[in-house]
């Protein structure tokens, strides 16, 4: 009978016989940057360890978890979610034409790309409408464990199921020995696929931007940059900070799900309100962060707007009036904020500063070069 953390190998009493503790995994505990949350989205049973970090971080550029035999259909999560656009598919990918995404299948996914950075202080679901949350019925889709699963069965995705993508892992020399490094056995489940890639992602925290090493005292930005930063931050200038945050959000998102008035007609059956049902969800969907804006275009939840003076335009002076334009539009009524030529393009200088470089350079991130 196994008992955790010790094996018996006889039932009979022995002195002599020395039991041999089980494998444990080396906890990893995750260093929270100047001035960010300190409460961190970690399941209790999935705790973050060295050896679960560097199993997921495989995985994560596998191909083979797709569980397809046809090479030519192998799919990871890295196929999509590029490190160099800060782990999006980035506008320049050299597959999906304009950063729209299709599954081995071709059928297009519903929206575009969310920045996977951050995620472990992140609260309030995942996915443009929320749909993966602590919420949801069901308990398969309560976090971003959720999405590794999701990712795989998804016709849009991977278009697989789960005991091909097990199958195929375990058939891949070198992972049995990572499994039971990171979870003490060989056994390969979609659950610890899901765990260990999640526990990666939870390592993606990018804290290094001009705007950060400023907070820090380290460097000064530029009069541009000061100057776009209070328009940031003030409701009579861009009125940015509502949605996206400031100095007390270092985020830049609240996780919450606003229309900020792209339309006046809501047939999307996957925005907030389709999670919801409430009515005044209609056109509804999460703010993402503005760190690394600068690496993931096309922006908005169907890729609209190409570049960053687009959105800055459409803030300035396109929004659309609706029954279910969010509260916090607080200029609705003006088509936008109206910025002159000048604060357009001093709040772009600002949210440049948002970029972090280290981060999408950081080869701790990158693709192992051992790859089994």
């Amino acid at each position: 009978m196994l008992l955790p953390g010790i094996i018996f190998f006889s039932c009979t009493k022995n002195p002599d016989v020395e039991l041999i503790p089980a494998h444990k995994p080396t906890p990893y505990e995750i260093t929270i940057p100047f001035g960010f949350p300190t409460k961190l989205n970690i399941p209790e049973d999935n705790p973050m360890t060295i050896e679960g970090i560097e199993l997921g971080r495989y995985l994560f550029y596998d191909g083979r978890i797709s569980g397809h035999a046809d090479p030519a259909k192998h799919m990871s999560c890295a196929t999509c979610h590029l490190q160099e656009n800060a782990f999006e598919c980035g506008i320049d990918h050299p597959v999906y034409i304009n950063g729209k995404t299709h599954g081995v299948t071709g059928i297009p996914t519903p929206h575009f790309m969310l920045p996977l950075f951050n995620q472990v202080f992140n609260h309030s679901g995942y996915l443009w409408n929320g749909f993966v949350e602590v919420s949801n019925s069901d308990p398969m889709l309560r976090n971003l464990e959720a999405l590794t699963y999701m990712g795989i069965i998804a016709p849009h995705e991977m278009n697989s199921d789960t005991l091909s993508a097990v199958n195929a892992i375990r058939a891949v020399p070198g992972y049995s020995e990572l499994f039971k490094k990171a979870f003490g056995t060989e056994e390969v489940t979609i659950d610890r696929m899901s765990k260990a890639i999640s526990q990666f992602i939870r390592t993606f925290i990018s804290a290094n931007s001009r705007f950060d090493k400023y907070m820090r005292g380290e460097v000064q930005l530029s009069p541009a940059e000061l100057s776009g930063y209070v328009l940031f931050v003030t409701e009579e200038g861009a009125d940015c900070f509502h949605c996206h945050g400031g100095a007390g959000n270092p985020l830049f998102t609240t996780h919450l799900y606003y229309n900020n008035g792209k339309d006046s007609i809501f047939n999307d059956p996957r925005d907030r309100f389709g999670v919801t049902g409430d009515p005044m969800k209609r056109g509804a969907y999460k703010a993402p962060s503005l760190r690394n804006i600068e690496f993931t275009a096309p922006y908005m939840h169907d890729g609209r707007f190409r570049t960053l003076d687009e959105v800055i335009d459409f803030y300035s002076s396109g929004l659309i009036n609706s029954p279910y334009i969010d509260p916090l539009m607080h200029h609705i009524n003006n088509d936008g904020v109206q910025l002159t030529p000048t604060e357009k393009a001093n709040l772009k200088a600002f949210l440049l500063a948002l970029s972090d470089h280290d981060f999408i350079s950081n080869p701790a991130f990158s693709r192992p070069e051992n790859l089994p």
